[in-house]
């Protein structure tokens, strides 16, 4: 990717909702990028759609940006010299330059109504013509235009767009090319004199002296209108941004990414208990590769070897299981400070605690022993449960394998042995029950320790069992155990 002075790339979303799965990948090459050519990040909100782009929803982007350690260097809560960075700030700017190029003869007012539109798009697919604008508006007599006024219409603004092509270097895709036949006039303002999508981003990228533009392959076709508003401004083209269209992902149906599939708000993986850095891991992967087969790479890793040029131009296939098991990964390789840290907040969420120091105590003691057993944060809250409840009961699936004789005759004699151990510890445990219950009695481990589990954990399902009964405290095991025999 060629270079220039100083690297500055943005991230300017639309946020009509959560960011999704598409939009964080975005976000994260443009930071990846920005930190490995030493460059900067602007972080530009694109709220002119005030319907749709709420302040709620711009709060939880700038939050969701922070959680996934996605810093900016200009923006929101940042400041920058090229400020304000929200567009609905700097509608001035916009109407400023509109008019610049009205008066330049690049742009003109379109009076068509939508249903005038609408009528010459049909007539011209029934003739096999290319839909679009056909340029009605773009010499108008005074006449004609004092006639339109009369009636009341509210003019749209509309580039003219020159007869030839546009080509441009894609530094994923290469040389790409459109002919301005399928790029007809595009609408810069709206009737209400609000502006357009291509109008404000176009006029932003040059007074923020954007160098490049890492976006999705669905804003490919958008890039021949800005260019021309670059044209419009009076930009040379050696200082044209360098553009980069990142591959679509997609489901592993082979189809667009959709809420079934994986494209759902970065708050759904958050609250499922995915790592922030284990979801920036795993979307690094789609449509760019390290240069091996490595997929366990650190955030420090990608600033350090992510490059343009690695990214691929086919579409990337979102895995939601190759997410779950590099989730684990990273769940396995933190501290025990750092699994208490994301883990208490879930065990807080899910009303098991209240996070006493006392209870933080335990649970750090407890991590350990479902560190190689879960994929993401939510499943602890029923691995720990035991520890906490208050009003100790047996799951109600669990109940008939701790209420037969068999079981029974277990629990009894568990229950002995346990009463005579003079130390506690899951050692001394384990130790006991498998000479009284699998040499003695002859049982297998399956079946001795199963209704041991369930009697003092209440589930089928928990950490390892004599570790668990160590935490759990010989009186909390034996009350337990007491109760077990009693269903």
């Amino acid at each position: 990717m060629a270079n220039k002075t100083e690297v500055r790339v943005r991230f300017a979303p639309s946020p009509t909702g959560d960011l999704h799965v598409g939009n964080i990948r975005t976000a994260l090459f443009d930071w990846a990028y920005a930190r490995h050519t030493n460059g900067k990040l602007i972080f530009r909100i694109e709220d002119t759609d005030r319907e749709r782009v709420t302040d709620e929803y711009i709060q939880a982007a700038i939050e969701t940006l922070k959680w996934l350690g996605l810093n900016w260097d200009e923006g929101p809560e940042v400041g920058g010299q090229y400020g304000p960075y929200l567009q609905s700030q700097r509608l001035d700017i916009y109407a400023e330059w509109a008019q610049k190029f009205l008066d330049q003869g690049d742009a003109y007012h379109c009076y068509c109504s939508g249903e005038e539109l609408e009528e010459r798009r049909q007539i011209q697919m029934k003739n096999n013509q290319a839909p679009g604008y056909d340029g009605k508006c773009r010499d108008l007599s005074n006449t004609q235009i004092d006639e339109y006024k009369s009636q009341g219409r509210k003019p749209v603004v509309r580039m003219r767009m020159p007869q030839g092509e546009t080509v441009f270097n894609d530094a994923i895709r290469g040389e790409v090319k459109f002919e301005h036949l399928y790029v007809p006039d595009f609408v810069l303002v709206r009737g209400d004199g609000s502006p357009l999508y291509t109008l404000a981003v176009a006029v932003d990228d040059v007074l923020m002296k954007i160098t490049h533009v890492l976006r999705g392959e669905d804003l490919l076709s958008s890039t021949p209108r800005q260019i021309r508003v670059y044209q419009a401004m009076g930009v040379n083209e050696s200082d044209y941004p360098i553009f980069a269209h990142l591959p679509f992902v997609m489901g592993q149906d082979n189809a667009k990414l959709s809420k079934r599939n994986g494209e759902v708000s970065i708050a759904w993986y958050r609250e499922q208990g995915y790592l922030p850095e284990a979801i920036c891991n795993y979307l690094a992967l789609l449509g760019w590769s390290p240069g091996d087969d490595r997929e366990n790479i650190s955030m420090k890793e990608l600033t350090e070897l992510f490059t343009v040029e690695k990214v691929h131009s086919s579409p990337a296939r979102f895995d939601m299981k190759k997410l779950e098991a590099i989730n684990g990964d990273k769940i396995r390789a933190l501290s025990v400070e750092d699994f208490a840290h994301w883990t208490i907040p879930f065990l807080k969420k899910a009303g098991i605690f209240q996070g006493t120091d006392e209870e933080i105590a335990l649970v750090k003691q407890a991590l350990p022993l479902i560190q190689e057993r879960i994929v993401k944060l939510d499943e602890a809250p029923q691995l720990l449960k035991f520890l906490f409840v208050k009003e100790f009961a047996i799951d109600s699936d669990a109940v008939s394998k701790v209420n037969d004789e068999s079981a029974k005759s277990i629990l009894k004699r568990a229950q002995s042995d346990l009463e005579q151990l003079a130390t506690w510890n899951h050692e001394s445990i384990e130790a006991a029950l498998r000479a009284s219950l699998i040499e003695e009695m002859g049982l297998k481990p399956r079946i001795a320790f199963t209704a041991l589990r369930i009697a003092t954990t209440g589930s089928t399902i928990s950490p390892p069992l004599f570790e668990s009964m160590e935490l759990l405290g010989k009186q909390a095991c034996l009350a337990r155990i007491s109760l077990a025999l009693s269903l």
